[in-house]
This record gives structure tokens, C-alpha cells and sequence, in this order.
């Protein structure tokens, strides 16, 4: 004959078990979500709302490219801005695209290849550069040619109230550009 006999678990050692059965779950959760957010190609998270100057404020920005002449964009209003952080896994690329205004980039970790439709050439960025996007109808494109991740911060002027997006595709006619993105990595 086999006797079972059970003994009250103390308080304490309840706790533990509750909490340690907690932390197993909570990791197990972690493995079936975590994965999907780290395949995501590009991730932008906004470090704050969109936001206003309080005092009237002008910007311009003279931009010269290489082969290009100095492009100068008036921004009368760049009081509606807002900053994200956005990051580019290896190989992702960015639809081409525009902006309601210019954008300042700053290439915080990785690299970011920028490429123009209107001359199709690939402007890299490594980390610790930066670079300004004119937006207002310049349609472009860029991508991380590196295997680890691209990220950026980046500061939107002439952003539209939200929830408008800052980043128009539709009807944004793509250039006709050969970008071989896997071809660039290094």
C-alpha cells in the first residue's frame, strides 16, 4: 500500500514557487512575441508627441549634394516637429517615398544608403553623420547595406497634426533606379 501524505507549503516558499511559475511563463510569452518584433525591417518609435515652437521660428536649410547643385529649402512654418528613432535591420529597404518637409537625419549606429529618384545615386551615411531628406515631393528611397541593424534619429519638420502620416507613399512615383540592396553589403 503506497500513502501519499502532502504538507502545507509555508507562505513563503508559496511566493517563490508563484513567482518563479511568473517568470517562466512571462519568458515563454517573451519567445513567441519577442522574435516577431526583432523581424520587422524597419521600426520607428517616436520619442515624443508632436510638438510646437512657441515663438515664431523660420528655419532655411542649404543642401548641396554631390553632383548636384545647392538645393534651398525656406520652411516657413517648422514649428510642427517631432523626433523618432528608427531602426533599419540588415538588408531592409525603405517603398520609395516623400515628406510633408524636410528632415533632419542623424545616422546614430550603422549605415543608411540614400537614394535619390531624381539621379539615382546611392549617398551612403555611416554612423556618425548626418544628412538632410528636402521631403516636400522628393521622392526617395534608402536601405541598410550592412548584416547588423541601422539605426537612426531623426527629426521631422512640417509634420502634419497627428495622426497624419509623416511619410507619403501613395501616389509617389518610384524612380527608376537599379538598387541591388543585398549587393552592398559589406
Amino acid at each position: 500500500m503506497f500513502t501519499l501524505t502532502t504538507q502545507p507549503i509555508s507562505g513563503l516558499r508559496r511566493t517563490a514557487a508563484l513567482a518563479l511559475g511568473l517568470i517562466l511563463a512571462l519568458a515563454l510569452a517573451g519567445l513567441t512575441v519577442l522574435p516577431s518584433l526583432a523581424q520587422q525591417p524597419i521600426v520607428v518609435e517616436f520619442l515624443g508627441p508632436r510638438a510646437g515652437f512657441t515663438d515664431a521660428v523660420s528655419l532655411q536649410i542649404r543642401n548641396k549634394l554631390d553632383g548636384t547643385g545647392t538645393t534651398v529649402m525656406n520652411v516657413h512654418d517648422p514649428s510642427r516637429t517631432v523626433v523618432a528613432r528608427i531602426t533599419v535591420q540588415p538588408g531592409a529597404q525603405f517603398p520609395w517615398h516623400t515628406h510633408p518637409g524636410p528632415v533632419i537625419v542623424n545616422v546614430a549606429q550603422g549605415e543608411l544608403v540614400y537614394v535619390q529618384a531624381v539621379d539615382c545615386i546611392e549617398r551612403s551615411y555611416p554612423m556618425g553623420t548626418a544628412f538632410v531628406d528636402p521631403g516636400r515631393g522628393n521622392v526617395h528611397t534608402a536601405y541598410n547595406p550592412l548584416d547588423t541593424a541601422t539605426v537612426l534619429i531623426a527629426t521631422f519638420f512640417e509634420a502634419p497634426p497627428a495622426p497624419a502620416p509623416l511619410t507619403i507613399t501613395e501616389g509617389v512615383i518610384p524612380g527608376d533606379c537599379d538598387i541591388e540592396v543585398g549587393a552592398h553589403a559589406h
